[in-house]
């Protein structure tokens, strides 16, 4: 029960696994049937498989949402030990624009994300600075992730793609080698399905994804 008597349905992820698809509309189905339903459906996994993740988002007629769980939880000294780090993180969209451009092409620029502080109890937004890696399939398919442009803002000059430099010198566009270190996606063509997502891992591991139609933009 939720403060104020309002009943909560919760359905965790598997212990190894991400949460599928499959669970999402089991979950769904089973808080269908339960009586006086539920004003809530919270979905809690290691981590999410990105058609879940989807699903979830765009669940109707109930609020539905996705914490992410601390994989600390799985290894007994560490869950005991636990002195600041959180158990659990309630995961928000990305803050995403796309911007068409002359050549008729798009861009894409990331933000920063939102995500509830549990210890405060406030909605708050993680910025640019916190974005570990994000990468975008500028044709999406509604099934699966296929990314075609990933970016590492916080890589510093050893790190992310720059680990590449002296391996393939000869085969590297150093201009576009540091585009992939920022918050700007390269032009890109719409694709056949003219629907693109986008995911974000944040300084802590937690992924996010959102999906955007490019005939909507």
């Amino acid at each position: 029960m939720a403060e104020g008597g309002d009943k909560v349905a919760v359905s965790f992820g598997p212990e190894y696994a991400a949460l599928e698809q499959r669970q999402v509309e089991i979950a769904m189905r089973e808080a269908g049937e339960l009586f006086p339903l539920p004003k809530l459906l919270v979905f809690c996994a290691f981590t999410f498989d990105p058609e879940a993740a989807k699903d979830i988002d765009t669940i109707k007629g109930i609020t539905a949402m996705k914490v992410q769980m601390n994989t600390d939880l799985l290894t007994e000294d560490l869950k005991k030990g636990r002195a600041s780090n959180e158990s659990f993180w309630l995961m928000g969209q990305p803050d995403v624009i796309v911007k068409p451009i002359k050549t008729g092409c798009y861009q894409v620029e990331v933000r920063g994300f939102d995500y509830f502080d549990s210890k405060t109890g406030e909605l708050k937004s993680g910025g640019k600075k916190n974005i570990a890696m994000w990468a975008l399939d500028t044709d999406y398919d509604n099934r699966s992730l296929f990314p075609r442009q990933v970016f590492f803002p916080m890589a510093g000059s050893k790190d992310g793609w720059n680990k590449l430099r002296k391996d393939i010198r000869a085969e590297l566009n150093e201009d576009l080698l540091e585009q992939f270190h920022g918050t700007v996606s390269l032009p890109f063509a719409a694709g056949e399905n003219e629907c693109i997502a986008v995911k974000i891992v944040d300084d802590r591991g937690i992924e996010s994804l959102k999906v955007i139609r490019l005939d909507q933009v």
